[in-house]
Formats: structure tokens, sequence, C-alpha cells
């Protein structure tokens, strides 16, 4: 499937969040042939960009060498030409790595400059090659981060190590009680309605954060008791959104405050995947509504069936494709395809099971080493029906 008019040429002007990225609808795009070039860079310093591009040029002249007849080289060529300057360009402030998915016979160029690192790799296929872009976003997805004392609160977003501050408020409090006038315990007790009052109108500003439903989490940082007051106030559509609780002083570095939520979302991301993998497990042992192997998952995404599908984090399944109409199976590489004689190529399984996930609606969730999944040959689907 050719892209849309409007999905050809896409090249923004700032580090993209990978959230940003329309994968779905890369995934719907294919060609019968080998015409859709996928470029990895990394991009932070002078000496990765040369290190990258001294890899790029020569897995450009290995491809050029490797193809068959001037009907695939003539193509390849002139999406090189499309590539060229975005290969060659500086980077920009904040930049660590590049991506690019090109098809010069179709006018087809994506650029995305990214704020995350990312493995230098370089593919021609039928379609833009994704799987590297998928790990990244689910262990990137997009979160809130509340760094408050009684006195003060910052609310920011985190996308993709991309920080951006959404609100910012405070309090003037007196801290010590002076001789005359109010007594100290009156004092307190005021002291105290103003503080709650305050955490009140930030867990207002919360509620009123756009896309926090749609996002990872929250994280909440910060000195002393504030955080657990206002974790103790928040109503439960926003309380079961907390990742967790993160002490912190206010003037924390902001580069501190992303490392350090990146790594508290992180590791509730990998929490998250081993749930579901017992989740699985337990389907499996109970006969439940489950599917395992390359081709039973496969058939299941086809059919609609699958509610999540579970990949082992970098797991290779050997198998092919046709280019023609797009049936993939494990196992070793037809010389053409049993189904419409059309022609075949090999690809890992992980890739194209990914791609018609994204296709299909179902969620899919990349797993650390993990044993059972292993056993099920790296790749397991929990049912719908």
């Amino acid at each position: 499937m050719e892209s849309k008019p409007d999905f050809k040429t896409i090249m923004p002007d700032g580090l993209v969040p990978v959230t940003d990225i329309d994968l779905r609808a890369l995934s719907e795009i294919y060609d019968e042939r080998d015409v859709y070039l996928s470029v990895y860079m990394k991009s932070s310093s002078a000496a990765e960009l040369d290190a990258s591009r001294s890899f790029i040029a020569s897995r450009f002249k290995a491809m050029d060498k490797s193809l068959p007849a001037d009907d695939l080289r003539q193509p390849f060529r002139s999406t090189l030409s499309l590539v060229e300057e975005s290969v060659a360009s500086l980077p920009w402030k904040g930049e660590r790595s590049r991506v690019i998915f090109a098809c010069g016979p179709l006018s087809f160029l994506h650029v995305y400059r990214l704020g995350l690192e990312i493995e230098p790799l370089v593919v021609l296929d039928s379609s833009p090659f994704l799987l590297p872009l998928a790990r990244l976003r689910d262990d990137y997805e997009d979160y809130g981060l509340l760094l408050l004392d009684s006195q003060e609160a910052r609310l920011f977003t985190i996308r993709s190590r991309l920080l951006e501050e959404k609100i910012q408020s405070s309090i003037d409090l007196m801290n010590k009680h002076k001789k005359g006038g109010w007594s100290q315990m009156r004092f307190n007790r005021l002291r105290k309605g103003a503080i709650k009052s305050f955490l009140g109108e930030v867990m207002e500003d919360l509620l009123r954060l756009e896309g926090l439903q749609d996002m990872r989490g929250l994280v909440i940082a910060g000195p002393g008791e504030a955080k657990i007051e206002i974790m103790e106030m928040l109503p439960p559509q926003i309380k079961e959104k907390v990742l967790g609780l993160m002490d912190a002083s206010m003037g924390t570095s902001l580069a501190d405050l992303v490392e350090m939520g990146d790594r508290l979302a992180l590791e509730k991301e990998r929490a998250y995947g081993r749930e579901r993998a017992a989740e699985l497990r337990s389907a499996v042992l109970r006969g439940q509504l489950y599917a395992s192997g390359a081709d039973k998952v496969r058939d299941a995404l086809q059919q609609g069936r699958v509610k999540a599908l579970l990949l082992l984090d970098g797991f290779v399944i050997p198998g092919w494709i046709c280019e023609s109409c797009q049936h993939f199976q494990e196992g070793s590489q037809p010389e053409s395809c049993p189904r419409c004689n059309g022609r075949t190529s090999r690809v890992n399984l992980l890739e194209e099971l990914y791609e018609l996930a994204q296709r299909t609606g179902a969620e899919v969730e990349f797993v650390e080493e993990d044993d059972f999944l292993r056993s099920l040959g790296g790749v397991g689907a929990i049912l719908r029906y």
C-alpha cells in the first residue's frame, strides 16, 4: 500500500518524541519490491556521526552490489540521492539519534531527530523497518512529573527525554511564629490550612493536565511529606496513574529530574511486561485464551482476536514474507510464495507480527528476558476470544 499524499514527506523542525511518530500509518505502507530504505544512526557528537556515516556508507555499498538487477538497483540509487542530505546534515541541539525512512521512486521521505539513543542500522525492505522505534516507544512512553513541597509546585511532561514545564505555582508561608498576636496553636492551624488549600489547587492543576489519562502515568517527587499528602488527596482515576514517589530537592536540575523520572518509569514498564508475561503463562497453564508461536499468533492477529501481543525483546524468529500478497510465516524461505507464486524475502517475524498488531489495534508489549516466553518461541498472545 502506498502512503497518502500528506504522509509522503515528514521532516519536523524540532526534536520529535517517539510517541509522535505514527507507527500505525507507517506499518500500513508496503511495496511488492524492496524499495523502502530505513536508516537508524547515532548523531549526538561528531565522533558518533562519523562512525554512523562510515557504517551507513559501507551498508549502502554492500546493498548496491547485492541487488540482483537494474530494476532494483536504479530505484535504490534514487533513494540514496533522496537521503543524502539528511544523512550528511549537522545535528541539532539535544539530538542523539536520527531515523530516516525513504523511497526514491515514490518520493517518500521521513526524517525524525530524536533525543534518545538508538543503535545504527540500515535495512532495505518492502516496507519501513519499525522494530527499533517500536522498542523505543515501549520504553519511553510519555509521563507527567510533579515536583512539590508545601510551598511550591512544578508540573512537567516528559516525552522521550524532552521536558516541558506546564504549570508552576507557589504560596507564601510564615515558617516561624513571632511573639505577640496569634497563639502558636492558631498559627499552626492556619499554616496547615494554607498548605492543604495549596495542595488542593495543585491537584486541580493535575486534573486539568491535558492528555494525562493517555500517558504512561505520573511521577510525584519532592522533599518532605507534601508528595505523600497530595497522593492521599488524589481521586482514584489519578491515583491509579501514579508510577511512584521520588525523593528530590526543589533545586534538583531538570536533567537530573528527567534521569530519575525515566529510571522510575522504565522500572514500572519492565514490571508491567513481567505481569503480562505471567498473565500469558497462566493462560497457557489453564488452557485459556492464548496463542503461541509465530504462525498461530499471526493467524490470531489476522482474525482480530489478539488483545495483547508479547514479544521477547531482542529475539529473532527467522521466516519469510511474500512481497506480493504479504503472507509471511516461520521457516526457510521458498523460491516463490506457495499461495500466489510471488517473490519472497527473508525477514525477522517479530517485525511482521509487530506491524500486523499495529494494523489490527492489538496492544504490543516487549518483554525482557523471560524463560517461559522464550520456550514458546519468543512470541505469544493473550486473546480477546
